[in-house]
């Protein structure tokens, strides 16, 4: 897949005309209308009206996944069994090693072969959406870097496990293109989508896990989506996050266009921007008050590359875990219910889309699945952090 097969058609390709009129364009800074490259954010708020139970997918439909050399793992997967009520046969114990990077034969068979088998065994291929990994659990497969990198996160690759068992082909190097990319407005099933939806539930430590988890079965769709661009351009990047503040109903997001970064934001349930990448950006925390449910994107190339803890005094100008980007587990430290993140160089095309994100979920689906919307690819560098589950319900 070319990386220009991922650049948004304009409104009127996507889009019949008479569909123009369900969210009028908000104006612009400037006062006139901006363009509007997608329809299917817009109809993602239609669907729920439409089809509410396909929206609404329950614990059933999770399969977690449990390292049992990780203490941290036994604990956080024992506490999200107890609050979704997770049954005991959709929970599957792995043995693999309690670390973060792993060669790609390492992978398959200590990750991938047991969840296959738990999966079959238990009759449970066609049930299961959702694969819920844990802090514990390995983050990345080891390959060279560049567009036909062999490396990915275990997490997107573990998405492609379902298209693996039906003997589609999936090829190891490169990103592989996602098929609910863009699908606003089509129900998750395995029959449109032979794909699993994979998260995480880590953060720095078990007790932050808990109080992530606990945070999304108190989410309610109210709040802001806080929208920062670098310098207000129009290039790739900067576009998608003026084409989340379109898409978004009135009086639900904020967007900053000028070089000014935002701190102290309050009422956050959603949250995009350049991260560390933007160069105006020295502080390492953010200072929000995050509403439960709130949910969080960068455009920056290794926010998930680990989950240990920086020392304290850590900042973007020292390198830590092998880069001075900004942290995905900084994010959930202080209080969103999700995040995205990438454990490698993933390239900015394949970086999550808030246009397509923010509409999603606040329009009524699940935190999985409004990621998958959104991320153009997988067995690539991307991670999901969160309960799958979380849905932010009408507003």
């Amino acid at each position: 897949m070319a990386v220009a097969d991922l650049i948004p058609r304009s409104y009127h390709e996507a889009c019949p005309r008479r569909r123009a009129t369900l969210f009028p364009p908000k104006p612009s800074a400037k006062g006139s209308p901006a363009n509007v490259r997608h329809c299917g954010a817009f109809l993602a708020w239609l669907a729920v009206f439409t089809h509410p139970a396909a929206w609404c997918q329950g614990p059933e439909r999770v399969l977690l996944v449990v390292n049992k050399n990780s203490p941290e793992s036994g604990a956080i997967a024992t506490y999200y069994a107890a609050r979704r009520k997770i049954p005991d046969r959709q929970v599957c114990l792995i043995a693999a090693p309690a670390t973060e990077v792993m060669g790609r034969d390492e992978y398959e068979r200590a990750v991938e072969a047991p969840v296959r088998r738990c999966l079959q065994e238990r009759n449970l291929e066609e049930q299961i959406f959702y694969l819920v990994t844990t802090l514990g659990v390995p983050l990345h497969i080891r390959g060279p870097g560049g567009r036909d990198s062999t490396g990915a996160s275990v997490d997107s690759e573990l998405a492609l496990l379902y298209a693996r068992m039906k003997k589609l082909r999936v090829d190891i190097a490169g990103p592989q293109a996602n098929p609910m990319f863009r699908q606003t407005d089509t129900p998750f099933t395995h029959r449109a989508f032979p794909i699993f939806l994979v998260t995480r539930l880590a953060a720095y430590d078990v007790a932050t896990v808990k109080g992530m988890i606990d945070r999304g079965l108190a989410a309610r769709n109210r709040g802001v989506v806080y929208l920062d661009m670098k310098e207000g351009s129009d290039v790739p990047g900067e576009a998608w996050l003026r084409d989340a503040h379109i898409f978004l109903p009135p009086g639900r997001s904020l967007l900053e266009q000028t070089s000014e970064v935002w701190y102290g934001r309050r009422n956050v349930i959603g949250y995009a921007s350049w991260g560390s990448n933007d160069h105006n950006r020295k502080r390492r925390a953010l200072g929000f008050q995050w509403l439960p449910g709130g949910i969080a994107t960068e455009f920056v190339s290794s926010n998930g590359r680990t989950f240990r803890r920086p020392p304290a005094g850590w900042d973007f100008t020292q390198k830590f875990a092998g880069s001075p980007q900004s942290l995905t587990a900084d994010l959930i430290a202080e209080g969103a219910t999700g995040a995205s993140g990438h454990t490698a160089e993933p390239y900015l095309a394949y970086t999550p889309r808030p246009e397509l994100l923010f509409p999603a979920y606040l329009g009524g689906r699940n935190l999985a699945e409004s990621y998958y919307i959104a991320i153009p690819a997988l067995g690539w560098m991307n991670i999901v952090v969160g309960d799958p589950l979380v849905r932010l319900g009408p507003p």
